[in-house]
């Protein structure tokens, strides 16, 4: 049987593009581990798409997983326009290469190997793990020199 988990992700960013940060919450069997981390450089978006990323490469079996994000791009990404842009060798519908390409065939793999329930959550609404991620998020913006 497979393990369930639940895995809240959250992406923060000063400007965008600028410094960013991203964050998990990762649940299962009533154990939680918090992981986090950030770019100098980088837009909100990857960060969304990273805060997923390395949530998912925690997981050392195949697992069942609840994926809560406040992010419609990578919400939608993942569910409704990743086969098409793999379809088209990873060009948009306007033909153009896809924007983070690189992040998105890194969840593709991921995506392939777990099963996945994707749940939209409104941000900043008052949700608690989905606040706690964006803590995370943004205590990993490194403020330094960019």
């Amino acid at each position: 049987m497979k393990k369930q988990v639940e895995l809240y992700t959250d992406g923060a960013c000063s400007g965008n593009p600028g410094p960013g940060g991203w964050g998990a919450i990762l649940r299962c069997d009533k154990k939680e581990r918090e992981i986090s981390g950030g770019e100098r450089q980088t837009t909100n978006n990857r960060m969304e798409m990273l805060a997923a990323i390395s949530g998912l490469r925690e997981l050392k079996y195949r697992c069942t997983v609840e994926l809560y994000t406040d992010s419609k791009y990578l919400l939608q990404g993942a569910t409704e326009w990743l086969s098409g842009w793999k379809a088209k060798g990873w060009l948009s519908a306007s033909k153009k290469p896809v924007k983070n390409v690189d992040l998105w065939q890194q969840l593709d793999a991921l995506l392939k190997q777990h099963e996945i329930h994707w749940h939209w959550v409104r941000g900043h609404s008052g949700h608690p793990e989905n606040e706690r991620a964006d803590q995370l998020a943004r205590a990993a913006i490194p403020w330094g020199k960019v």
